[in-house]
């Protein structure tokens, strides 16, 4: 190596240092100067908050002492960097229980940077944190609860909707008449290490690209997990991925609420003992989840077309048919029984009409349960007249017996007709 090459060499080793000390200083700076405006309130101080919140000002951190807060509601519009910060969730309690107006506990509305953390908040009348319109979202360390768990509850417990980029950590959501954790029309999004129970659904993903949920638990509640797309929204959904989940005892009646979410569409839909739905979207992994003890099905891939959509629905927004499903290497495993509330739901009862007529035409299964992924063998060939067997690639790599059925939805009520399957060659994954 020549002295002038070693002499540059050197040099440039400098420069790099001196810019790395500068980024390090400049992200230092950066940290302590996030929060321009630094507010601090105690319980008893309400009215207070309140004012705050309807003045506040860009780059302004709240933290709320520890005690118990009664609130009617809150509200954050047209801001930016906005952090509400409790001491701990078991300490900072929001309590809205009293509430008489306003559709919401707390409501964030076109903000860019807003946080929510180390608190519990509970009993509103309506959703309990609804986030629209918004940007760079971090929701974690929060309690969202419901003290009954029945239709009076409101329908979300956390609920960012028409946002971009989300983060939803270590938090627990019960008692919601719709899901505990909802993202919708939103896109990009992480919800992890987080838990719900004793909701209609453990966390919904609905009409949202670009989401991954992993490392979670969602246990008793009617369903654990929905990948839903719905006619009628702003956008179509996909490109989910779930993983490292424990999904179990999700057995709960479904308790939705008439109209709104519980009537032709909607969570309403969700068969008490389900472990997983994924229903009118597409390109969705589910993979090495553990899905226990949720008996009518673990693992059910359905078309809008079975729970009534028309294909006058289909646009730009909406695709009834689930297309591109992976599905691999999860723990799949089911009770001995149905739970007794799926013989109350109109989806629960098909299952278990399922479970009878493939017993029927095979008594070698031994009265064996239904299989543990339901198919419901509706695909686009019932729009382009095609005969493929696998149309929509539906992909299964799992390991065991009684795994799969394709029940035959189209013909379920022709009796003649009707022969659900569990020929599963097309399904495998090539």
């Amino acid at each position: 190596m020549n002295r002038i090459f070693k002499n540059n060499w050197y040099g440039l080793c400098i420069l790099v240092l001196a810019v790395l000390v500068s980024c390090n200083g400049n992200t230092e700076k950066e940290t302590q100067e996030a929060y321009i405006h630094e507010l601090t309130f105690k319980p008893g101080e309400e009215a207070r908050v309140l004012e705050a919140l309807l003045t506040i000002r860009d780059s302004t951190s709240i933290l709320l002492k520890a005690g118990l807060y009664k609130f009617d509601n809150l509200s954050i519009v047209k801001a930016k960097q906005v952090q509400l910060k409790g001491e701990g969730r078991d300490k900072t309690i929001l309590d809205f229980s009293a509430q008489s107006q306003g559709g919401e506990g707390i409501r964030i509305t076109d903000v860019t940077g807003f946080s929510i953390s180390d608190m519990t908040i509970r009993d509103s009348r309506g959703d309990l944190l609804k986030i629209n319109k918004s940007r760079d979202i971090v929701v974690r360390e929060l309690n969202a609860i419901w003290k009954t768990s029945d239709s009076t509850s409101g329908g979300y417990a956390i609920y960012p909707v028409l946002c971009k980029k989300i983060l939803v950590e270590n938090c627990y959501a019960e008692g919601a008449s719709d899901a505990g954790i909802y993202i919708g029309q939103s896109d990009s999004a992480v919800v992890r290490h987080c838990k719900a129970a004793k909701n209609v659904a453990g966390c919904e993903i609905e009409n949202t690209t670009n989401a991954e949920v992993y490392n979670n638990e969602f246990y008793d509640n009617t369903a654990g997990f929905l990948v839903f797309d719905l006619p009628g929204l702003s956008q179509r959904g996909g490109h989910v991925k779930a993983y490292d989940n424990y999904l179990h005892d999700n057995n709960r009646i479904n308790f939705a609420k008439a109209g709104s979410f519980g009537t032709s569409w909607g969570v309403g839909n969700a068969a008490p003992g389900s472990g997983i739905i994924i229903l009118a979207t597409s390109n969705v992994e589910l993979y090495r989840n553990r899905v226990i003890n949720n008996n009518s099905s673990a693992i059910t891939i359905a078309s809008g077309f079975a729970v009534g959509e028309t294909p006058d629905k289909i646009n730009d927004q909406y695709f009834p048919v689930s297309k591109h499903i992976r599905i691999y290497e999860n723990t799949l495993e089911m009770g001995p029984a149905f739970p007794g509330p799926a013989a109350l739901h109109h989806i629960g009862k098909l299952l278990m009409g399922i479970e009878q007529q493939l017993n029927q035409q095979d008594p070698g299964r031994k009265n064996k349960r239904i299989p543990l992924i339901m198919y419901d063998g509706i695909s686009t060939n019932l729009l382009t007249k095609g005969t493929a067997a696998n149309p929509d690639s539906i992909c299964i790599a799992q390991a065991g017996d009684n795994l799969f059925v394709n029940a035959d939805f189209l013909n379920i009520e022709k009796p003649a007709l009707w022969k659900p399957s569990t020929d599963m060659a097309a399904f495998i994954c090539k």
